[in-house]
This record gives structure tokens, sequence and C-alpha cells, in this order.
């Protein structure tokens, strides 16, 4: 059984029972664009405990805003009454919902594309809502009025861009001068629900031009103000000849590919975030900018912290964004030291970034084809990936915990990957000539 069939059935269950039922919202949108949606909801008369009386799992995850989330063959579905909804005093949340009828629930969502309701056992749709219009002319337009639109939810500021990047539409213009006088409303949405959304607009294909509608809609400084300086920060023709660092960053973003690693966004976002405070001309003319990936890397830490990623999320990037300078080095490395580099538990990530570092400004894809070749080697050669000792191995040799241990076991490491030491019985024997023992 697909997903799709699955909501159907619960929508018949629903139906059978007295009660009107539809699809509604993206599902119907996509559906009509012949995209496959990825969720299906539906709306319906029924009240929430006649929702919950007629499936044997169920989850009230908004029960008093009329939504019940029910379970079938593993997925879960949103099912909502019809409703109206009053002073949302918080800009997310309405103080007061009334069950309604199913055109007055139209009224009450945020975007005519977002507005219409689907019964796939006739095949009808209902639009109360002018959204077909919409959907044929490829225009996101808020339903009713989109100042109220957005004063309701402020998230909608966001997923405004985000559905336009996503569909490839234009904002309708009352819609989009809206966003623009609102956004400073951004700020009341939490920090969880703002990341969520921007790591949907910064996927592929869209990613590009969804940072460009964030800065046409005065929200990028409302979310990222880090970005703003990029803007105007020209960088060295020789090895930028695409201009501003702005303009660097999106040309990485329109170029990732459809299997990205889902943080590879935020290292582009972010690898040269320090360049407009670093920024000087050397003797030679040429511009510089000397330690902006240090400096960098503890912005992007901030920004990541402000947007609540997970601890572990925020050390990846902060750490390929500390060390993506030093690919250019990397054919004249000594070779402990650039199979350190290759060993490094997000190497792929960052040799992605690097590529697309490249592509987004000359061109050059030499050490790139240098690190894939010697990664390729280092693969071939196992022995040389674990290490050959730990410390429990030099404890029984009689070497106490500390700074001389960790020298011994850093110094063994780099003797291994330079293939001057093959076997933890040769290790142990220079750590035994070493210390005297």
């Amino acid at each position: 059984m697909t997903k799709r069939e699955a909501a159907i059935q619960i929508l018949q269950c629903i139906q059978l029972a007295g009660h009107e039922t539809y699809f509604v919202g993206g599902c119907v949108r996509d559906e009509l664009r012949g995209v496959t949606p990825q969720d299906y909801d539906l709306a319906t008369s029924a009240r929430p405990d006649e929702v919950e009386a007629l499936f044997p799992k169920t989850f009230e995850v908004g029960k008093r805003f009329g939504v019940i989330l029910v379970l079938r063959d593993g997925w879960r579905f949103e099912v909502a009454t019809f409703r109206s909804e009053e002073g949302y005093s918080d800009g997310r949340r309405p103080s007061k919902v009334q069950f309604t009828d199913a055109k007055t629930d139209a009224s009450r969502r945020d975007f005519t594309v977002n507005g219409l309701f689907f019964d796939p056992l006739t095949d009808t749709v209902h639009d109360w809502v002018n959204g077909q219009s919409d959907l044929t002319g490829s225009i996101l337009r808020a339903i009713g009025d989109p100042v109220e639109r957005f004063a309701e939810d402020n998230l909608r500021l966001l997923r405004a861009v985000r559905f336009a990047a996503q569909l490839d539409y234009k904002i309708e213009p009352a819609t989009f001068s809206a966003a623009q006088s609102q956004a400073p409303l951004i700020k009341n949405v939490s920090a969880e629900r703002v990341r969520d959304e921007l790591c949907k607009l910064f996927s592929p294909p869209h990613a590009a031009r969804g940072l460009d509608l964030l800065l046409q809609s005065h929200i990028l400084g409302h979310v990222l103000p880090e970005l703003i300086p990029t803007i105007d920060c020209d960088q060295s023709p020789d090895f930028h000849p695409e201009g501003s660092v702005y303009n660097h960053i999106r040309l990485m973003l329109s170029i990732m590919p459809k299997d990205y690693h889902h943080l590879l966004p935020w290292t582009i976002i972010l690898h040269d975030i320090a360049k407009p405070q670093t920024r000087s001309i050397g003797e030679d003319g040429r511009i510089q900018f000397y330690g902006h990936e240090k400096i960098g890397a503890k912005i992007a830490e901030n920004i990541l912290k402000r947007l609540r990623f997970p601890k572990a999320d925020i050390e990846a990037v902060v750490q390929i964004i500390y060390h993506h300078m030093q690919f250019k080095d990397s054919e004249k490395m000594r070779k402990a030291t650039l199979r350190r580099m290759l060993l490094r538990p997000n190497f792929d990530l960052e040799l992605e970034h690097h590529r697309l570092d490249c592509l987004g400004s000359h061109g050059k894809l030499d050490v790139y084809a240098f690190l894939c070749e010697q990664r390729s080697l280092l693969e071939a050669k196992p022995v040389l990936l674990a290490p050959l000792v730990n410390g429990k191995d030099l404890i029984e040799l009689g070497i106490e915990p500390g700074p001389f241990m960790g020298k011994l076991i850093r110094e063994i490491r780099d003797k291994q990957l330079s293939e001057e030491l093959s076997s933890s019985e040769e290790a142990l024997a220079w750590v035994k000539e070493k210390a005297a023992l």
C-alpha cells in the first residue's frame, strides 16, 4: 500500500461516517503540479473526538486546535477539523479557534496555492481562494490581506520565500511588499523554527534563488545579518572572477548536487563570513583576507548556536571552515600531514565543499583531483587507517598518562602515516627505545 492509498482509506472512513473530508494544502498543490507529495494532510467537518473514535491509533498533537494525528500502515496523517482562528498575540498560535465549514477554513490558510481542497474519491477540486489560477500562473499570493496573514503566523514570512524558491514561483507584488514591511517580525519566531525553514530553503536546486529572495524580502538581515556585509565585499579577480563574496556564495549554492550532505549549504554560506572584516589590500595591490578562516569559524559557531543546531553539526561545520584554506597547500604537505587531513572524520564533506569552492570561483580542480587520488591510495592501504597503539598499550609499558604519552602517540601516528612504522610491535619497540625502557 502506498502512502496515498493509506490516506485515501482514512478519508473514505471519515466520509462513510458522514463527515465532509478532503485532502488539503501542499499535497493538493503538488498533485495538481504533477509532483508526488511527501505528506498528505486531511481537513474534515468531523470534530477531534469523532476522528479519534474512528481509528485505533491516534495522537493528540493539537487537539484544542482541532488537529489529530492518525497512524495507518506506519505513516502519520494530520487530520484537522475545519476551523476559523482569531487573536494571534504571539505571532504563531491563535488564542481562539472555532470549528466551521470548509470554505471558511480555506480563507484562514496562508497562500492560495496551499488553500485548495481535493476529494480523491470523486476527483473534485474545491477552490474558494483562486488557487488554481495562481498555480497556472506560477504565482505565490497570500490569501486575503497579506499583512494580516504574516501577522497571524510570523513564520509565514520565511515560508513565502521558501515556497517561491522551491516552486520557482513569482511572489505576487502585494504579498512581497507585505513581506518586506513585516520582515522584522521574523525575530519573534523561535530559532528552531527559523533553522528548519532555512535548511529547507537552502537545499538544491533552489538554494541560490532562496538566498536572493531572503535578501530582496529584507528578511536576510534579521535571520543571518552577518551575510549582509558580503554583498559589497569584492575579491581579487585573479581568483574570484565572479566578484563579491555574496556572488561566490550564491554561485556555490547554485551548483550543489542533489545528493548533498545536509551540512553542505551551511559550510558554503558561512565559510567566507569573515572576509568583510579581514579584507585588506597588499603591497602588490591584490585584495587579501588573512585569517578569515579562523575568525570565520568562530562567527559560524556563534550563528549555528544561535540557530540551535545540534552540537555535532556545529563542530563539523566549524572545523570545515577553520581548515578550508589548507587545501591549497595539500600538494606541498608532508605525507603524514596530508594523510591526517584525509582521515579527518568529515573529509568527504570537506572535499565536496572544496570542489564547489573552486567551481564557484577560479574553476580549477587540480587540487581536488590530487586529493581524490591520494585518498584512493590511502584507502588501498588499510594498515594505515587504524592507529598502531593507544594509551593503554603505553601504560602497560610503564609510561604514565600525561603530555609525554600524548607526544609519543602523536609521533607514532606520524611515523605510521609516513610508513616508517608498519606494525604494533615496531611501534612499541620504538617507544621502548625512545623512552629508554
